[in-house]
């Protein structure tokens, strides 16, 4: 699953309102809703601060590509 999904999955699932996310993390409500239906990206900042606000952390694993 793409980092994309897993973070939509993650204010979808999140134990509060997008309103009450988006004043945790000064992430418009917007930029959210956007996010969450796929019409656009976030910027590594507000990443950041919905990861803070959720708790949720990216962990890197190293796995061999095909053909390598």
């Amino acid at each position: 699953m793409k980092l994309s999904q897993q973070l939509r999955d993650a204010i979808l699932n999140a134990p509060m309102s997008r309103y009450q996310l988006s004043k945790l993390s000064r992430v418009s409500e917007g930029s959210l809703s956007r996010f969450v239906n796929h019409k656009s990206s976030l910027t590594l900042a507000s990443i950041d601060e919905i990861g803070d606000v959720l708790g949720v952390q990216i962990v890197v694993r190293q796995t061999k590509r095909k053909g390598k």
